[in-house]
């Protein structure tokens, strides 16, 4: 069992269920280190994981990753509950990301807040695109088709692309990517339209079949 010194007495340490990260916050807003502890292991792989696919860079992801950890632990008693304590830090996560690739790019890019369609272009863009997946018959490699997909990633704006990551590669529902990004489910449903749209476009350029 693990241990907890407090004025020269060993006490018991405190445990915690294993999604509860409400009692973890609030823990780690009373001076509980190793609460925060529990939750940086808890989220350290998955925004790490969300910060490579949006920097295409491993130093600058890893230190995204830090500096948001860093950010929510100074920010605990800004956190009120009305999203998740996932998505919060998620949020936080995608903006230091997004900061590093401005800096590194040297130009401006848009932020996850930035309204690049807004919800009237709904009536605009088809919300099921057909599926984009590469002709069945087109016999290249995983490896070849995983650098493809990544090239043809980097072409998307930021928020058209954090859209696609959310959903088709990290699986977060529609509610989940709304509260990470702040925006209505019509608006996720659009972007991620446009993204598969153009993603599929793009591909379809190595996938066509010779005549």
């Amino acid at each position: 069992m693990e241990t907890t010194m407090i004025a020269g007495a060993i006490l018991p340490a405190q445990t915690y269920m294993p999604d509860d990260d409400t009692a973890l916050v609030q823990a780690s807003r009373g001076g509980d280190v190793a609460a925060f502890e529990q939750l940086v292991k808890r989220y350290d792989a998955k925004l790490l994981r969300i910060a490579q696919k949006v920097t295409q860079n491993p130093e600058d992801a890893e230190e995204a990753v830090q500096e948001a950890f860093f950010k929510a632990y100074q920010k605990l008693e800004q956190f009120h509950g009305h999203a998740t304590f996932s998505t919060w830090l998620v949020r936080i996560a995608l903006n230091e990301s997004f900061m590093k690739l401005r800096k590194r790019r040297g130009i401006l890019e848009q932020s996850i807040d930035s309204n690049v369609l807004s919800d009237s272009d709904s009536t605009r863009l088809p919300f099921d695109v057909a599926d984009w997946a590469p002709n069945p018959e087109a016999q290249y490699r995983a490896t070849e088709l995983r650098e493809i997909l990544i090239s043809t990633l980097q072409r998307l704006t930021p928020a058209l692309k954090i859209v696609f990551v959310l959903r088709d590669i990290e699986e977060y529902s529609l509610s989940e990517t709304s509260e990470i990004l702040n925006l209505s489910a019509t608006a996720v449903k659009t972007r991620l339209s446009r993204a598969r749209l153009q993603l599929r476009e793009e591909l379809s350029k190595y996938f066509k079949q010779p005549e």
